[in-house]
Parts: C-alpha cells; sequence; structure tokens
C-alpha cells in the first residue's frame, strides 16, 4: 500500500482548527466537559487524520460536497451530529471561522 504523504498546508490547517473547535463545542455542551471525553477525543483524533491525508490536499472543497466518503459509517454519523449541533454555536463563538466555512459550500 502506497502511504499518501501528510497534509499540512495553510487549508487543511485552517479545516482542521474548525473541526477540533466544533468538537470542542459539542462535547462542552452535550456533554457538560471542560475537555474533551474519550469519545469526542477519539473523533476529533479520527478527523485530523482523515484531513491528514485528503486526497484533494489543498484543493479540497466542504466535506458535505465531497464525492469521496473517506470515513467510515459510525465516524460519518458522529461527524454530522456535531457539525449540525456545532454549527449553531460556532456563529456565535467563532464567526469567523463559521463564515469560511460557509463561503466554501
Amino acid at each position: 500500500m502506497v502511504r499518501r504523504a501528510l497534509n499540512n498546508g495553510p487549508v487543511i490547517q485552517k479545516e482542521k482548527e474548525t473541526v477540533a473547535k466544533m468538537i470542542e463545542i459539542y462535547c462542552r455542551r452535550k456533554h457538560h466537559r471542560k475537555e474533551l471525553c474519550d469519545e469526542c477525543l477519539d473523533l476529533k483524533n479520527y478527523a485530523l487524520k482523515r484531513l491528514s491525508y485528503c486526497r484533494f490536499g489543498e484543493e479540497k472543497t466542504a466535506c458535505s460536497n465531497c464525492k469521496v466518503h473517506c470515513y467510515k459509517p459510525i465516524y460519518r454519523e458522529k461527524i454530522k451530529a456535531v457539525m449540525r449541533y456545532a454549527g449553531v454555536w460556532m456563529l456565535l463563538e467563532h464567526p469567523v471561522f463559521s463564515i469560511r466555512h460557509l463561503l466554501k459550500k
């Protein structure tokens, strides 16, 4: 198996920051935790890893627009739930990240 080079460009880094913030909001508000619970930490690590190996790299669109489903089904459901819940809160807590994400769609 040939392993892809890690994507560490500015677009991927912003995506990583955005998804990490969304998972943190979700865990803090849904699980009432100051630090990520094990389940949310696992999801965050998985999401960051998937972004690091995204085949589109710096040309990446929003995952919801992607034709390639690189998440395992269980993680896809978890991240959808996080994004649905945290998306609204992102507008209030991190408006710049929210606007940037909406412009990518």
